[in-house]
């Protein structure tokens, strides 16, 4: 097996610890404002570093929806020319990527906007690798033609993907659980002529400023190397003067007041049925209470409740779910199935009769010890990657949670009782005001 390639198998590897072994987080903010956590893994020569902005879906203008996630993807398109720096377009930058062996993409969210780096550490070669990466973060070409062409080309797929129940269903939800805030936004064909090169750039300036960053480490980096390389990554973005002034407030996704429900007429086999409300921001208190509750109510796959009512007893669906989506604002709690049409009705009446009597109940001690037996059982194969292990870190940087966070995810996990997930449903979720989407069957 050639040399790099082993090490690129076992990079995969590298973080294959114990569940109980510590994790080091060594965390500082460089001069520029850059705020960099780093996991120092010296097994393999490999890197893996995050970038985070405050520059999501929740900073778009809702009559340009979809900027952000744009102006991430045409930030690959090519970077202008600087110095003795010539011009590299798309091609050229691909290229100049794959010869170095490493990979460089971005990326945005609803909260977010992320550059993902993953490259050997040799050191002939990790010094061209974050010169390149710099180049791509402080010099983006947002070329004009390529956004034209790029424009067609996500119309052309929001117009294919509405042929499907799934997105129409989706879609539907969405507007309807968040109403006017931007997590609800819909990028349409509309929504994308709406937006330009200068918007992309606009945005693109005030946004991504090394005094807003978040950098996520992983890898056979020391402190000292680390705290080099994410000074060249920046080396190319002007320095914001002192701190960076304040990003306007975005107003908090609204509590439904009653009940809503649609049936969309789709011709279509299954029938999709969605259910929920608006959940919980990621910093509420009773994050613990609420991730081990929905393993039981409907996050646990075969193991759920709901699976249990819907599925195994009354075969009324192959696959029903729940989960939550906490971000920096409340993000939906969603119940959904697919089932034939003529069974969408009892589907959903069982769900809602599940859902309602947990809420009011809570979970039995037998469901929580096996809840929590799976979840601290698994817990291992949530960081047997480098780049698990980097998602990881990046939610600890991102959420400001406790640098000591993943040493004590387990027994925050076994801490959590009955009475915890009960009082922590009933004052998350009201079955009594959720909105309803059905999408297929006849009119």
């Amino acid at each position: 097996m050639p040399s790099v390639f082993r090490i690129l198998v076992l990079a995969g590897f590298a973080w294959c610890l114990p569940a109980v072994a510590a994790i080091p987080i060594q965390n500082w903010t460089m001069p520029s404002g850059v705020q960099v956590f780093l996991v120092e893994s010296q097994s393999i020569a490999m890197v893996d570093m995050q970038i985070d902005f405050d520059a999501g879906a929740r900073r778009d203008p809702q009559s340009m929806s979809g900027l952000a996630s744009v102006t991430a993807a045409m930030a690959s398109k090519g970077v202008t020319a600087a110095g003795a720096d010539p011009a590299l377009d798309e091609n050229a930058l691909s290229e100049a990527w794959a010869d170095l062996g490493a990979s460089f993409r971005a990326s945005a969210s609803t909260d977010r906007m992320g550059f993902y780096l993953r490259s050997l550490t040799f050191p002939d070669l990790l010094g061209k690798v974050v010169a390149l990466a710099a180049r791509q973060i402080g010099q983006p070409a947002f070329p004009q033609a390529i956004w034209l062409r790029e424009r067609e080309r996500i119309a052309a797929s929001i117009r294919e993907s509405n042929t499907r129940p799934a997105t129409v269903a989706g879609r539907a939800f969405s507007s309807a659980v968040y109403g006017s805030h931007p997590y609800g936004f819909d990028v349409t064909g509309q929504s994308l002529s709406a937006i330009g090169v200068a918007d992309m750039q606009a945005m693109y300036a005030n946004l991504v400023q090394p005094c807003r960053a978040k950098v996520s480490i992983v890898g056979a980096v020391t402190r000292a190397q680390a705290q080099e390389l994410v000074g060249v990554l920046f080396s190319r973005l002007s320095p914001a003067p002192g701190q960076c002034a304040p990003l306007p407030a975005v107003a908090d996704v609204q509590p439904l007041e009653k009940p809503s429900e649609q049936r969309i007429a789709f011709d279509s086999a299954q029938a999709h049925v969605l259910l929920g409300q608006p959940g919980y921001r990621r910093d509420d208190p009773a994050f613990f209470a609420l991730t081990v509750g929905n393993y039981i109510l409907g996050g646990g796959g075969f193991v759920s409740r709901l699976t249990a009512e819907v599925r195994e007893k009354r075969g009324l669906s192959y696959s029903v779910y729940s989960y939550f989506s906490p971000g920096l604002h409340a993000g939906a709690f969603t119940v959904g199935l697919q089932t034939r049409p003529d069974q969408a009705a009892q589907a959903l009446a069982v769900s809602r009769e599940v859902l309602t009597r947990f809420v009011a109940d809570g979970p039995t001690e037998v469901e929580l010890a096996a809840a929590k037996g799976n979840l601290v059982g698994g817990f291992a194969l949530l960081i047997d990657s480098n780049q698990k292990l980097l998602g990881n870190v990046a939610n600890i940087a991102w959420n400001r949670l406790p640098l000591d966070y993943l040493d004590t995810w387990q027994q925050q996990v076994e801490r959590v009782t009955t009475a915890d997930v009960r009082a922590a449903f009933a004052r998350v979720l009201q079955p009594d005001r959720m909105v309803t989407v059905t999408v297929g069957g006849a009119p």
